[in-house]
């Protein structure tokens, strides 16, 4: 039984001051992990990007930085699962899955994909699942996703953000709460005002609490925390698969503790139906 999937974005992570990895963070999330739990982790082309200018006398790679993203988040995936290894209760086992768009739009590879992550909650075992970025193409995964449109699959996954990642996992696993920390405490009526924090979203059916989100998103969401990233309309967009199944979903910044935020003791935004425990 997975009680948990979570998801961290890639700035969360970094130290933007000193521009290098926040150990804190790390360490924090890390050792509120254990089996039963599903990591979905961004953060391996930053880290990679941080690892290489470090060893190059702070000077980038050359040329487009899309083109950069697989070769920095090649470099990255080593030093991000070092460190939740570093941290995460030795006791457990801890198992690396690379995923792309394919695994989503599958049944099969679905189905595989489920399997293996719910048999690793029945051997000790906690998944840290990043999307594949060393080896995926830009061009050849749009073509892939319209080549599925074409065909007549509705509702192809593309995956390149892991907000989405995280949401689809939910889905797979029918999670009872997706949990997705970033850099705020949450959703903002009013974007860079933190006093605004919406604590609760939710109604008493899917139909109300889906068109509730899309007001907010129309409204309040707005900015992103990174060049690439898509924001806080990007986040609510992909949670509206798990909400449709009964998943709770809560959003949290990473400064708090996992273990804190799921007993809501920490600012946060949670989203989920009124007969969902929480909400």
């Amino acid at each position: 039984m997975i009680e948990l999937v979570g998801k961290v974005g890639s700035m969360a992570l970094i130290d933007k001051e000193k521009k290098t990895i926040d150990s804190n963070v790390f360490k924090q999330i890390s050792m509120c992990l254990r089996p039963g739990y599903v990591w979905v982790s961004s953060g391996a082309t930053e880290i990679g990007r941080i690892d290489y200018m470090r060893r190059s006398n702070m000077e980038e790679l050359p040329g487009d930085g899309e083109k950069n993203k697989p070769d920095y988040a090649s470099q990255g995936q080593a030093i991000l699962m070092e460190n939740y290894r570093k941290y995460v209760n030795s006791n457990y086992n801890l198992r690396q899955f690379l995923v792309e768009h394919q695994h989503f739009n599958d049944a099969e590879k679905r189905k595989y994909l489920k399997e293996a992550l719910e048999r690793a909650a029945d051997q000790n075992a906690i998944p840290i699942i990043n999307y594949n970025d060393a080896v995926s193409d830009a061009e050849i995964r749009k073509l892939e996703i319209q080549s599925l449109k074409d065909s007549g699959q509705e509702g192809a996954v593309e995956c390149v953000d892991n907000d989405e990642t995280a949401s689809q996992i939910a889905c797979i696993l029918e999670c009872k709460r997706l949990l997705i920390l970033t850099s705020v405490d949450g959703i903002y009526e009013a974007p860079d005002d933190p006093n605004t924090l919406i604590p609760i979203i939710t109604e008493k059916t899917v139909e109300e609490l889906l068109q509730r989100i899309d007001n907010y998103c129309a409204v309040s969401c707005k900015g992103a925390s990174r060049k690439g990233a898509k924001g806080a309309s990007a986040k609510l967009a992909y949670i509206k698969e798990p909400l449709k199944i009964g998943t709770t979903v809560i959003i949290a910044s990473s400064r708090y503790s996992i273990d804190d935020i799921l007993r809501g003791l920490t600012p946060q935004t949670r989203i989920g139906l009124k007969i969902t425990e929480g909400c």
